[in-house]
C-alpha cells in the first residue's frame, strides 16, 4: 500500500465543491414539475422509508459573504408572519396528499437563513400548527440552526420547549475580526453567552459549525480555533471547508477585480486544517463520523437528518428554495417569495425545478452520500438494489485506492483520512458520464 498522498495543491476558485446531491442539481428542470404532482398522488407501495420535514427560515440579520442560501436581510415582522403563514399552508397541503397522509416525521429540520432570528412567539405558534397538521410525537431527532447573536435566554427556552433535540451554533471561527470581515453578525462575547444559555437548557445535543479557510484566516487562528472548541466540548462538532459558489458575495469582489483565485486559503490548507483538528478532537476522545463531524460519544450522538436523508429517506420541504425528495423524485421550491406566495394563492405546488431518478441514479446517490461517511458497506448495495458496488466501481475503487485514499476490506470500502478529507473531489468519478459536469447546481 503505497503511502497516502493529498491531492495537488489548489488555489480556490469560484463554484460548488461540496456535493450533496445526486444527480446535479443543474440537471434539475422546470419542465418535470408534472413528475412531482404524480409522485404525491398515491402513498408507497409496502413500507415506505422514513419521512424527514424540512422548514426554510431564509432571515437573517446579516448576509454573511460566502453565503449562497436564499436569505433575506430586509423583511419586517408583518413580511415574516405573512411567509409563516404560507408555510403552514404548504404543509396543510402537503399533509393531505396520498403519499404523506397518515405517516408521521422521522426527523425534522430547520435551516436558513437563521431559525433563530424568529422569535419566541413566532416559533412557538409556527411549531404548534405544524404539529396539529403532521405530529412530531414519532421524530427521533428535531434539528435547529442558530446564530448566536440572536440567542437571548427567552429565545433559547422557547427552542428547548418547542422539541428541539438537536441545537447546532453557527460559531465558524472564535476571532472577531475574522468574523466581521465575512461578514458575520455575531461577535464571540455572543457564543460564549449563547453556549452557556444552550447548555442550561441541557438539549440532547450541541452541535457547533466551524470553517475552514475564511478570508484572512491564518495557521494561529486555526489553532486557536481548534483549543476553543475543545474547551467548549460540544457533543459534536461540524467542520465545513470554505467554498466560494457563484452568487456569493466573495464572488462578486471576484469577478469586479478580474481574479479566478479567492483570497481565501487553498485546498491543501484548508484539508490540513481540517485534519489537525480532527486529529485533537480524536485525541481528546471524539470519533470521526464523517467527512466533516467529530463526535464525542457515537452511541447517543446523531445525526439523524443527514443519515436518512443520505439513505434515500423522502423529505418534504417547506418554504422558499426548500430541497424536497418524494418517491425518487427531487424537486426545489421556488426561489422568490412573492413567487412562492402566488403560487400557494393560485393553490398550486411552489415547484421550481424537478428530476424524476431512475433505480441506477439512485443507487449511485445512496453510494456517493455514504461514501462521505467515510464507510461503505457492500452487502447493503447488494440488498437493496442487487448491485455489486465493488464489480460496479472496480475501476475507479482502484484508481482511488492506488492514490492511497481508500482501502477496501472484507466487503466494505474504507476510506483513508486524507481520502475522507477531499472526499468530495472523488465523488464525480462515481457520476454516469452524462452527469459529469463542473456545474453541480
Amino acid at each position: 500500500m503505497p503511502e497516502s498522498t493529498a491531492p495537488e495543491k489548489k488555489g480556490t476558485r469560484a463554484g460548488n465543491y461540496f456535493i450533496s446531491n445526486y444527480p446535479p442539481f443543474s440537471f434539475w428542470s422546470e419542465d418535470n414539475a408534472a413528475a412531482v404532482e404524480q409522485a404525491y398522488a398515491t402513498p408507497h407501495e409496502g413500507t415506505p422509508p422514513a419521512l424527514g420535514l424540512y422548514h426554510h427560515i431564509p432571515f437573517c440579520r446579516k448576509r454573511c459573504h460566502f453565503c449562497y442560501f436564499r436569505v433575506y436581510t430586509d423583511k419586517n415582522a408583518d413580511e415574516i408572519k405573512h411567509y409563516l403563514d404560507c408555510t403552514v399552508r404548504e404543509l396543510e397541503t402537503m399533509a393531505r396528499k396520498p403519499l404523506i397522509e397518515g405517516r408521521k416525521p422521522h426527523f425534522v429540520y430547520f435551516g436558513g437563513g437563521t431559525p433563530s432570528y424568529l422569535s419566541p412567539s413566532q416559533l412557538t405558534e409556527l411549531t404548534d400548527r405544524m404539529k396539529a397538521l403532521l405530529p412530531w410525537d414519532a421524530a427521533e431527532e428535531i434539528a435547529f440552526e442558530a446564530e448566536p447573536g440572536t440567542l437571548n435566554p427567552n429565545k433559547v427556552k422557547a427552542i428547548k420547549d418547542i422539541g428541539v433535540t438537536r441545537l447546532s451554533l453557527g460559531i465558524e471561527n472564535f476571532d472577531d475580526r475574522i468574523l466581521e470581515i465575512n461578514g458575520r453578525a455575531h461577535r464571540t462575547k455572543e457564543v460564549y453567552r449563547a453556549y452557556e444559555r444552550i447548555r442550561a437548557e441541557g438539549f440532547d445535543q450541541v452541535n457547533i459549525d466551524l470553517i475552514a479557510g475564511m478570508l484572512e484566516e491564518t495557521e494561529e487562528n486555526w489553532q486557536r480555533n481548534i483549543e476553543k472548541t475543545l474547551e467548549l466540548q460540544p457533543d459534536s462538532v461540524t467542520i465545513y471547508q470554505m467554498e466560494v459558489p457563484y452568487n456569493t458575495g466573495i464572488y462578486k469582489d471576484m469577478k469586479a477585480s478580474g481574479s479566478l483565485v479567492a483570497p481565501i486559503a487553498d485546498w491543501e490548507t484548508k484539508r490540513r486544517w481540517v485534519k489537525e483538528a480532527f486529529a485533537a478532537l480524536e485525541a481528546d476522545g471524539y470519533t470521526i463520523s464523517s467527512g466533516y463531524t467529530a463526535v464525542k460519544d457515537p452511541s447517543r450522538t446523531k445525526f439523524i437528518y443527514r443519515d436518512s436523508l443520505w439513505g434515500g429517506a423522502d423529505l418534504l420541504g417547506l418554504g422558499v428554495a426548500s430541497f424536497s425528495h418524494a418517491k425518487g423524485v427531487h424537486y426545489q421550491n421556488l426561489t422568490e417569495i412573492d413567487d412562492y406566495d402566488k403560487a400557494l394563492d393560485a393553490g398550486r405546488m411552489p415547484i421550481k425545478r424537478a428530476l424524476q431518478t431512475t433505480e441506477e441514479e439512485r443507487m449511485i446517490r445512496e453510494f456517493i452520500l455514504r461514501m462521505k461517511l467515510g464507510k461503505v458497506e457492500a452487502g447493503h448495495f447488494s440488498e437493496k438494489f442487487g448491485v455489486n458496488i465493488l464489480e460496479r466501481f472496480d475501476s475507479q475503487l482502484a484508481q482511488i485506492h492506488d492514490e492511497g485514499l481508500l482501502n477496501v476490506e472484507d466487503g466494505k470500502i474504507i476510506l483513508t483520512r486524507d481520502g475522507l478529507l477531499c472526499v468530495d473531489n472523488l465523488l464525480h468519478d462515481f457520476f454516469l458520464p452524462q452527469h459529469v459536469t463542473d456545474q453541480i447546481v
